[in-house]
């Protein structure tokens, strides 16, 4: 029986993690959930589950999770210091963290100094500060088993193997809702647009950055500390179908690909269950129904979130921070319709051009160039919304 804490647990990955819990309780215990605002759903999930202690980051909403749970053996916590303190008792095996953008770094951070085991579905945690929690990892022995599609099929491909063999890893996209379409017609997109994606079924934020490839420009600088890869070693390629969710080729030119439907449930069972397979009756991939997989080369010109997020890779230090931060912030913005889907990417490679470059932070330094990325990016909103009227 493995005691799961799911941060982030009313989020899209959140949820589905329950499902996955809720399909094995021989296996899976629900020790602790925590949400930032979404009180109702918290409070449903809680009395399902019924959960050790539940943990509310937004104080304002204490009093309605606690008096809701006041008759329940469930012990109520608020803000991001219970967060930090509650992920390192000793009854929770592992730490599901699904909290989206720099705000589950300081969590995980704690979870891995209090020795747990993490399910790392915050791409954001590695690719804010990469370099200093994977360095944490190690010094404490903590195993980080990532949840991301792509990262979990590398993941699942490199079991068995030696690192050293291998010559570059290969991070497939789905290419969006926007694939093959070009500027003249990116200019005009809404967010509802954006947010229907082909294959996948994902939060809002993180659907957006699908749309705009930044996530799959995230992903390689998640892979890069993830497993320990030089930059030359990241391959993005676009593959439609979402089958092929990510390849790993070696030394000998041989390649291995993990494939499947595209269903979240499978890497989230995958990684809480590490190193067992377990069985569920999901939906099989049928080759049947895919007669042919494509694959062909993203386009960085046209998605340039994807080019600038490389340049970040390559800059390293704080800058694929001050690239994360910039971008949560154009994103909120777009998700409202305040700015246009191209002039996301222009506000970010302004702001990244704004804040100083460290090659070497320290976690004060995250801090500091998250917020005054955040400050710059709002200052270029402002002022695009001023130039509008």
């Amino acid at each position: 029986m493995k005691r799961i804490a799911i941060l982030g647990s009313t989020g899209s990955v959140g949820t589905q993690a329950l499902d996955v819990i809720g399909a094995h309780p021989e296996l899976f215990e629900v020790e602790v959930l925590s949400a930032h605002h979404n009180a109702t759903l918290l409070i449903e999930q809680a009395r399902k589950f019924k959960p050790n202690a539940v943990v509310i980051t937004d104080d304002s909403k204490y009093k309605e999770v606690k008096d809701a749970l006041m008759m329940l053996p469930i012990k109520v916590f608020a803000g991001q210091k219970s967060l930090k303190e509650v992920v390192q008792w000793d009854t929770i095996d592992t730490v599901l963290g699904a909290i989206v953008g720099f705000a589950g770094l300081h969590s995980i951070l704690a979870a891995i100094e209090g020795g747990k085991r993490i399910a790392l579905a915050n791409k954001e945690t590695l690719v804010v500060a990469g370099e200093l929690v994977m360095q944490r990892a190690a010094e404490k022995k903590v195993a980080i088993i990532p949840v991301d599609s792509e990262h979990s099929a590398i993941f699942q491909c490199l079991v068995g193997e030696d690192m050293s063999k291998v010559e570059k890893m290969i991070l497939t996209a789905s290419g969006g809702p926007f694939l093959g379409r070009k500027p003249n017609y990116l200019v005009n997109v809404k967010a509802s647009h954006a947010l229907q994606h082909p294959n996948w079924n994902m939060g809002a934020k993180i659907s957006i950055d699908s749309a705009s490839l930044m996530n799959k420009g995230l992903e390689m600088i998640e892979a890069k500390w993830l497993f320990g890869l030089e930059n030359e070693q990241i391959e993005v390629i676009i593959h439609s179908q979402s089958v092929v969710h990510s390849m790993v080729q070696f030394v000998d030119g041989s390649i291995k690909a993990q494939m499947g439907l595209p269903d979240m449930k499978l890497p989230i069972q995958y990684a809480l269950a590490f190193p067992h397979r377990i069985d569920n009756k999901y939906k099989r991939l049928d080759f049947k129904d895919f007669p042919s997989l494509t694959f062909e080369p993203a386009d960085y010109k046209t998605f340039r979130n994807l080019a600038i997020a490389k340049d970040a890779l390559y800059k390293g230090g704080n800058a694929p921070c001050v690239l994360n931060a910039a971008n949560e912030v154009v994103v909120h913005a777009f998700l409202q319709n305040k700015v246009g889907f191209l002039e996301m990417s222009e506000m970010i490679e302004k702001t990244m051009e704004m804040v100083p470059l460290i090659p070497h932070p320290t976690i004060e330094d995250y801090e500091q160039s998250d917020r005054e990325a955040r400050e710059y990016a709002s200052e270029f909103l402002k002022k695009s919304q001023l130039s509008i009227y």
